[in-house]
Formats: structure tokens, sequence, C-alpha cells
């Protein structure tokens, strides 16, 4: 079966840097566009990136623009996710996600087919 695996998070300082990893099992993972996606405490779950099946395009939330990079690994059926100048804002749960969805298609997080577990980014200030 599909297994999205998180992992990478941590407590950290504003400032500081996390890379966040996603390990793929049970899909063509080449054949899918990728994405995270995060949740803080009491708020709805976000978009974060999202990137293109062989990873020519990207997009990324307006809160995380130049400060995360989001990159895949298809020979690895890894997903990364590198976190620089965290802010306490960033604190929340995250989550990797796997759609079929084409990449020229509008989608949000109903339109993932797959789910990571999660992992918990905690930045203090």
């Amino acid at each position: 079966q599909v297994q999205l695996v998180d992992s990478g998070g941590g407590l950290v300082q504003a400032g500081d840097s996390l890379r966040l990893t996603c390990a793929a099992s049970g899909l063509t993972f080449s054949s899918y566009v990728m994405g995270w996606f995060r949740q803080a405490p009491g708020k709805e779950r976000e978009f974060v990136a999202r990137i293109s099946t062989l990873g020519a395009n990207i997009d990324y939330a307006a809160s995380v623009k130049g400060r995360f990079s989001i990159s895949r690994d298809n020979a690895k059926s890894t997903l990364y996710l590198q976190m620089n100048k965290l802010k306490p804002d960033d604190t929340a749960v995250y989550y990797c996600a796997a759609t079929g969805r084409p990449w020229y298609l509008p989608s949000g997080q109903y339109d993932y087919n797959y789910w990571g577990q999660r992992t918990q980014v905690s930045v203090a200030s």
C-alpha cells in the first residue's frame, strides 16, 4: 500500500533551519505532483508548497516564499522541504501529500490522494 513517511521536524529557535523529508513507497512517485501542507494549533490546514512531477514547476504560499524550498529526488522517491529563517508562526504539524491531478489544474488539499503521517515543527521566539 501507499506510504508517505514524514520526518525531520523538531524544536528550533527563530532564525534556524530545518529540512523535512518525505519518503514515499507503494506508488510511482515520479507520476505524482507532491506538496507540503501544515496545520497550526486552532487553525485550518494550509498549503505550503508543491512541486511538479519532474520538479520543473514549483509554487509556494506567500508566507514562506523566499524562505522555504521544496525539492524532490525521483530516483529515491523522496520529497524535501528546506525551511530557512524559521519564525514562530511556522510552528505547525507538517504533512507531505501526493496528488495524481495534473500540475496545470488548480488543486486544493482535497485533491491530494495520499498523505504523510505528519511531523511537528516548533519554533521558539
